[in-house]
């Protein structure tokens, strides 16, 4: 699945760079102060996870439904430059994701998202808990 192509990341905007994902700012982001939106920077920052999994495990892209399970999510600054986000998993965790979903066709998976303006100032950081089994 190209996580670009989904209907609300086109609507909003959101854009790959290198690894990464961004979001321009623009008037039909901003809040009622004139930054960024939460709710545009929190889209970013749980899309950035979604394909930072599908990157890392791409030989289960076609055989696994993921869902978002929970989520914690922290603003750090308002900012009224572009963003981008950054997404990672603790090494740890990388072969009990794949142990799991191997021998219980299920398993849960936490991805850390940072959130960077265009100054390198820190926006938002997020951990996102993903629920994923193997299809039927």
């Amino acid at each position: 699945m190209d996580i670009l192509k989904i209907p609300f990341v086109e609507f909003i905007g959101i854009k790959r760079v290198g690894n990464n994902l961004s979001l321009e700012f623009s008037n039909n982001l901003k809040n009622h102060i004139g930054t960024i939106h939460a709710s545009a920077i929190f889209a970013l920052t749980e899309t950035q996870s979604g394909l930072y999994l599908q990157e890392l495990y791409p030989q289960y892209e076609n055989s696994i439904i993921p869902l978002l399970r929970s989520s914690s999510f922290k603003f750090k600054n308002a900012t009224t430059k572009n963003i981008t986000a950054i997404a990672w998993i603790d090494e740890s965790i990388k072969s009990k994701f794949i142990k799991n979903l191997n021998t219980k066709g299920k398993a849960i998976v936490k991805v850390f998202v940072e959130i960077n303006d265009s100054d390198k100032r820190i926006v938002a950081i997020g951990e996102f808990d993903w629920f994923i089994s193997k299809k039927s």
